[in-house]
Parts: C-alpha cells; structure tokens; sequence
C-alpha cells in the first residue's frame, strides 16, 4: 500500500512527459507554463467542492445533449461526471484564463469557467470552439479503438494512417488539420466533387502536409517516397527500422510503438494485418523466437514495417 502514491506519482510524471513531448509540436514550450491542475484541486476540501458545485443546476447538466442521450437510452451517468465540468471551470479560475480552446463537445465544460470566473471577480474567458476530428475510420478518434493518429507518430505511421482515412474526410483534414490556404482547399473540393481530381492525389497531398507540420519538408517528402515504393509498387523499402525483440509478438508490438497496448495489438492480430516475411500471425501463435524470427521483417498493415532482432 505504502508503494502505490509513489507508483502514481511516477505515472503521472511518465504521463506528463508524454503530453509535453507531444505539444512541444504545436508550441513554443519556451514560452509556455505547463501545470498539472492537482495543483489547486488537491488543496479543495468538501465545503469548498461544494460552494463551487452551487452556482450550478442538476437541470443544466442534464440537459447536454451527450448526457440527455444517455438518459434517455436509460444507461448510467455518474456523479463524478456530473463534478467534472465543475473542476475544469474551476481550472480556469485558478489560472486567471483570458481565452480556453476547446473542442464543440466541450461547451457546456467552457461555459462553466466563464460562470466560475465571475463568481470569483475575474473577468470571464473568451471561449474557442473548434470541430471535433474523426478518427481514420470515421468514428471519433480513441486510443481504445485504434483510429488515431498520433503526433509522436513516425513520419511513415503518420502518412499511411491518413493515407487511409475516408474519402469524404480530405476536406475536413486540410481545414483542421493543415496550413494549406482556404481558397486552395475550395479548389482541391471542387475538384474532388467533379471528378477532376483523384481522391488519392489529394491524400498523397494531404498526407505530405501533415507529416511536413510535425516532422519537416524532407521527412514528409521522404514518407511519400516510402508509401508510394512499398503501397503502389508493392515494394519492399530500402531501409526498415530494427527492434530488439520480445517473446511475445503482442508486447513487440508495443515496444515498437506500432499499437499503443496489447489490446490494440491483438485487435491488429486478429484483423490478419500482421506477418513475418509474408505469413500471417495469428492469434494462437504469438512466440518470437530467436531460430526463427531474428532478422526477419514483420510488416503491419500495408505500410508498416520492422525489422525483429534478438540481442
């Protein structure tokens, strides 16, 4: 028991690091404050919790629209969620915010801050919404689902994960998602709705330019030269990337970075989207072992590849 805050605390800092190695990619951490909001949270007592809760309804919680959903559908909605949008508020309170970015999904969540803000004499925050992106697969991006892409991803994970996005999706991804002119997406849109333009061309372009935002130029001209090799020539690229191996394929597939949990790499097992030089794993045979796997190239999906080697 003694053990277990430590072990916390050393996730939360393990889980901290994560989050400040992937928004180094969008911001200048030089001239950034990264808090965890423990800080102020930790310090509330009851009574505090609870002069905070007063200033809002039942009846405005649940009239949300994911919440009133859920209801209806008469499936559980929990107190601690009910508390949650009460703690983000209070977030910005403690921060004196001027401005909260925040996903649509995120109103009811934005709002609270503002009320928060001016029960406490502050000035309430400015509120910017943004659409939600869907994940590779349409649905809403989440880790348990495997449809992320990710901006720790490698420049050839990241161009074949939006290589396989929807089609109807390419106009959203180059609003949200890249710094290519408005006016050129309106082009590009009026394109792909006549026919002018293969919808391939347009994911090779935008492909290039977000691996270009998070990795550079050359990077995301190198990946294209890599997808276009190994997925259109069907070729085997020049250069793979080699991993010490593990004894379960699952826990290599981790390491690799390929699937973020050994669920996730089961799912892609069981999808027959992983093999060794050109035979396929499956579930009931996941032992990596050194005879008959060292130096061997598993390839994941159409586009991943790595080389296995035991030390």
């Amino acid at each position: 028991e003694s053990e277990r805050p430590m072990l916390q605390a050393d996730l939360i800092k393990e889980n901290m690091r994560t989050y400040t190695s992937q928004l180094g990619k969008i911001i200048d951490l030089t001239k950034a404050e990264i808090h965890s909001n423990s800080e102020w949270l930790e310090p509330l007592g009851f009574d505090d919790i609870g002069a905070e809760a007063e200033h809002f309804s039942v009846a405005e919680f649940i009239a949300r629209e994911n919440i009133k959903k859920r209801l209806d559908e008469g499936r559980r909605v929990s107190l601690r969620e009910m508390l949650y949008p009460l703690m983000q508020g209070y977030d910005s309170v403690a921060v004196h915010a001027d401005v909260e970015l925040g996903g649509t999904d995120q109103r009811f969540n934005l709002l609270a801050g503002r009320k928060l803000q001016e029960v406490h004499g502050q000035s309430a925050q400015s509120i910017l919404m943004t659409d939600l992106m869907l994940g590779i697969d349409g649905r809403k991006m989440s880790s348990s689902w495997g449809n992320t892409i990710n901006l720790l991803d490698t420049p050839n994970s990241m161009f074949g994960k939006v290589m396989s996005v929807p089609d109807e999706m390419i106009v959203p991804y180059l609003i949200h998602c890249t710094r290519v002119p408005l006016a050129e997406v309106e082009v590009i849109e009026a394109k792909l709705f006549d026919g002018g333009l293969n919808p391939r061309d347009a994911k090779l372009r935008l492909a290039r330019e977000i691996v270009s935002l998070y990795h550079g130029s050359e990077e995301g001209a190198e990946a294209e030269r890599y997808f276009i090799e190994t997925i259109s020539e069907k070729k085997m690229p020049q250069h793979v990337q080699s991993y010490e191996a593990c004894e379960n394929i699952l826990d290599f597939l981790v390491s690799t970075g390929i699937a973020s949990s050994k669920g996730a790499a089961r799912r892609l097992v069981e999808q027959g989207a992983v093999s060794i030089d050109g035979e396929k794993i499956v579930v009931g045979a996941l032992v990596l072992s050194k005879e008959a796997h060292d130096g061997k190239i598993m390839r994941i999906g159409s586009h991943r590849f790595v080389k296995i080697v035991f030390s």
